[in-house]
């Protein structure tokens, strides 16, 4: 019963950090003025290309004004306007509440449709295959580094992996992707560039699969780089705190053999932190990799956020905003429950 009050506690105190970040959402746009003016730059754009398009019909220059001024009253009530921010962006929060994400006013999808749902569903799955999968190969490798790092301190792995750590991390992410465009690309004509497919794209489901990896393949690489050092030393350390530890100390007294003090006494303990790292770098692998996705013109989510904030796209703004909150929610309470599973002492 503790633990089933501990869980609801949690999901209360994620629920209220995701009405918050809305919340504060609404501000940002409402309260400092940026969503009226956004609405009514859109409203001015749409005004001038009707006046041109009423001004071949209509010659009196009293009639047209009067028109043009319909015409910009009806486009005020459409965007919300007539109404103060405090009534139209909240109620455009509560409909997202309820996955109800509207539609955007610049943004399509690659079938045309203007649905935020459409828009978002389609380039998930290419984030997925970029940032999450080079999220979990870095993960992998770098965890593996950093923990045999760990076992051999002061020994020549060591020295490698840190400087492959320090290497990595002070690499942007644009320079390492322009570096491997022209090294794969220009020099070796390996592999391409960038986009989803090559053009014409195969018409074979099964070449078409392939196609698109062969792109996906630079930019998973540039992420992969940027990142492994990170894993790797973040491992390192981990690993190095706890095999000071005094109880692994005893069990090497013990003349326990150093694969069972590995598995039961090392990686057990650093089993929560690693698990917490990977759990929330996957689930922000979800957001995307902007200037990867940049470089490679590769679109993703970050693309798209990026695309959004651009544009002044406020209904897409807002609905990004809220999935990537439900995304933090989510892992959050993931690890809530990883945590108790993986270290014993949380239980009592």
């Amino acid at each position: 019963m503790s633990f089933l009050r501990t869980f609801v506690v949690k999901a209360a105190t994620l629920v209220i950090v995701l009405l918050t970040v809305l919340l504060l959402v609404v501000v940002v746009l409402g309260y400092t003025g940026v969503s009226d003016r956004i609405l009514a730059a859109y409203v001015n754009e749409e005004l001038r290309t009707v006046r041109q398009s009423l001004s071949q019909r209509i010659k009196d220059p009293v009639e047209l004004e009067a028109a043009v001024e319909q015409v910009k009253k009806e486009l005020w009530e459409s965007y919300g306007l007539d109404r103060p921010w405090y009534e139209r962006i909240p109620a455009m929060v509560f409909r997202v509440l309820f996955l109800d994400l509207g539609y955007s006013r610049t943004i399509t999808s690659f079938a045309g449709s203007r649905k935020v749902a459409d828009i978002i569903a389609e380039r998930i799955p290419y984030t997925i295959l970029l940032v999450t999968t080079a999220v979990v190969i870095s993960a992998f490798v770098g965890i593996n580094l950093g923990m045999r790092a760990a076992y051999r301190r002061g020994k020549a792995l060591d020295k490698a992996v840190v400087y492959l750590a320090a290497a990595s991390y002070a690499l942007p992410s644009w320079w390492t992707g322009l570096i491997l465009i022209l090294i794969f690309y220009y020099q070796l004509r390996l592999f391409p560039s960038g986009g989803l497919y090559s053009a014409p794209p195969p018409t074979d489901p099964f070449l078409r699969f392939f196609d698109l990896l062969w792109h996906a393949f630079l930019p998973v690489l540039t992420l992969v780089i940027i990142v492994v050092g990170g894993w790797a030393y973040v491992s390192r350390t981990i690993v190095l705190n706890i095999v000071q530890e005094d109880f692994v100390q005893v069990a090497k007294a013990k003349g326990l053999p150093d694969s069972l003090i590995r598995s039961r006494y090392v990686l057990r303990p650093a089993a929560p932190p690693i698990a917490t790292n990977i759990v929330f770098a996957i689930a922000g692998s979800i957001g995307g990799a902007i200037l990867t996705e940049t470089v490679f013109n590769w679109p993703g989510m970050g693309r798209l956020y990026y695309e959004a904030i651009s544009a002044f796209d406020e209904g897409l703004v807002v609905a990004l905003t809220f999935i990537y909150t439900v995304i933090y929610v989510a892992a959050r309470f993931i690890i809530e429950i990883l945590i108790i599973a993986l270290d014993p002492r949380v239980r009592v």
